[in-house]
């Protein structure tokens, strides 16, 4: 197969995976045009690490609800409420930092053992569920906080989604150490790919050519280089993108390589099959909005962090970003389609979009409207996909 096959085959049978990283490079040439190079400024991309994070950590969350075939619409309340939790207990209780942290993540914890009961066990769908859900944890903050908001937070809880380390391994101009985990990261990228490629030609599966494969391999490997360039010449790495690092390692390995990850698959593309082959259904939906809560309280301890402090309204519309960012990242709507990576690149399209707006001046409500009909287009392409397949099937 020449290389020119293999592109033709990348924007055609691909087209569901591929397309969104080709979008995402469009979206980011036509915003670094609009503002002359500012969105591609070190001190920008910091920001957008800093201030779309949260996003990104709910998207790993959605991406497995939505694959096993659900949704929640809880999860901006929940950041609220989790919030709200580690507020009481660091700002007016007094309690040590990493109280409030763990507080805050445990609670998200105990809201997904609450819906995943409703949801697995007694088999209410999972749309009713959040929905009542979001409307319970909203009331929840309020009540926590007592119609107030809190703040200012310590400075050790402020360092979660605010801090830097920088300066651990000297350098001139530009940190050293964010620079070897450029490296280190781009040295697992390879390895990673490398031996999926020698599984696939163990098993006498097709792969790509070498020259398609270091091609490739090659590109991310500068982009992720030049991206830990601008972080090392801006602020150093902040502590938040390595939470966020180890967490999307974390989801991959864990809807790849496990046996839960298989079955969240097989639930959503094939009920009845997935019953049939022994699936534990009720016990993988109960942790699939297990883990969501868990990671909405994550989100909601960055997020609070982030804005040092819990206020009653905060997480307000965070479940649509949530939920946007893995449908323009290729889930289906159906259930049984989805990569962590995709939700990863849908939440950066999402960031990119907020942040190159917010630098041309648009107003939000325009920011809104766009963000609508990406989503729009988003699933429409879903559907398009789906009917190519069909008939050429």
């Amino acid at each position: 197969m020449t290389i020119s096959s293999e592109l033709k085959d990348i924007f055609t049978k691909n087209l569901r995976t591929s397309g969104i990283y080709i979008a995402f490079v469009l979206i980011v040439l036509l915003f670094t045009v609009l503002t002359n190079g500012l969105l591609l400024s070190p001190t920008n991309i910091t920001n957008i690490v800093l201030q779309y994070s949260y996003v990104l950590v709910l998207a790993l969350g959605m991406i497995i609800v939505i694959v096993g075939g659900h949704i929640d619409l809880s999860v901006g309340s929940l950041v609220a409420l989790t919030g709200a939790v580690s507020a009481v207990l660091v700002i007016k209780g007094g309690m040590p930092w990493w109280v409030g942290m763990l507080a805050g993540i445990l609670t998200g914890a105990l809201c997904g053992v609450w819906q995943g009961f409703w949801v697995a066990i007694v088999g209410i769908p999972s749309f009713i569920v959040t929905l009542a859900g979001m409307l319970l944890f909203r009331g929840l903050t309020y009540e926590v906080l007592n119609n107030i908001s809190l703040s200012p937070f310590p400075a050790g809880y402020q360092k979660i989604a605010g801090g830097f380390l920088n300066g651990l391994l000297g350098g001139y101009g530009f940190d050293t150490f964010t620079l070897v985990i450029g490296v280190i990261a781009v040295a697992g990228l390879v390895v990673s790919a490398w031996r999926t490629r020698q599984g696939r030609v163990k098993y006498g599966q097709q792969v790509e050519s070498m020259a398609m494969f270091l091609g490739k391999n090659l590109l991310s490997a500068a982009i992720i280089l030049w991206f830990f360039w601008q972080i090392a010449t801006s602020r150093g790495m902040p502590i938040v993108l390595i939470i966020l690092g180890v967490l999307i390692i974390a989801y991959h390995v864990l809807t790849t390589k496990t046996v839960f990850g298989r079955h969240v698959y097989a639930i959503g593309g094939n009920l009845s099959a997935a019953k049939l082959s022994g699936v534990n259904i009720k016990k993988i939906n109960f942790w699939i909005f297990i883990n969501m809560g868990m990671l909405a309280g994550v989100a909601g301890v960055v997020f609070s962090s982030r804005s040092n402090g819990a206020q009653p309204g905060a997480g307000n519309m965070f479940e649509l970003d949530a939920i946007a960012a893995c449908f323009i990242g290729g889930a289906s709507t159906t259930g049984g389609v989805g990569r962590v990576t995709g939700a990863i690149v849908g939440g950066l399209v999402m960031a990119v979009l907020s942040n190159g707006m917010q630098l041309m001046g648009v107003g939000a409500s325009a920011q809104q409207i766009v963000k609508g009909i990406v989503l729009l287009l988003a699933v429409a392409f879903d559907i398009y996909n789906k009917r190519r397949v069909g008939q050429g099937s």
